[in-house]
């Protein structure tokens, strides 16, 4: 959507990852076109039934700008969580930047959890175990997917 501002004032390269289970980083760069006073907020809904809350922990760049936010304790739900970032200048309107994210595909996973490897000479051969990774959201283990590199010396 085209919303009012500077044309090229609104944030780019918008990308957010979650990793060890419930930590979310979120990072942006500031408009090309954007007032060197501009600094940005970031609000997000992580489902239609919770509340819009402003971004509690920024990630400073140059110049004391807002280039990011950390967040502890998210959930991976069903709904697509909604991110919001506008800007604000002395001087001049900020175009919003607004998306919505499907959290489980920005997540990276653990690794799985405690892999024993026991071989045997007679007959020659070994046994791999390993539990699945930890993750906020997935209860059937049957989703993931294995890969294991074996490499002889």
């Amino acid at each position: 959507p085209v919303f009012a501002g500077i044309n090229g004032s609104a944030i780019e390269n918008f990308s957010c990852v979650i990793y060890n289970v419930s930590l979310m980083n979120c990072t942006w760069q500031a408009g090309r076109d954007a007032p060197g006073d501009t600094q940005y907020f970031l609000y997000w809904q992580n489902s239609r039934d919770d509340n819009e809350k402003e971004c509690e922990l920024y990630i400073k760049g140059e110049n004391g700008r807002n280039t990011g936010c950390r967040f502890k304790n998210v959930r991976i739900g069903s709904d697509k969580a909604y991110f919001l970032v506008n800007g604000s200048s002395k001087d001049s309107q900020i175009q919003l930047y607004d998306e919505y994210i499907q959290l489980y595909k920005i997540e990276i996973l653990t690794p799985p959890l405690n892999i024993s490897v026991n071989c045997t000479k007679d007959p020659a051969g070994c046994i791999i175990t390993w539990q699945p990774p930890r993750t906020s959201h997935l209860r059937e283990v049957t989703c993931f997917e294995y890969e294991i590199s074996i490499q002889n010396k």
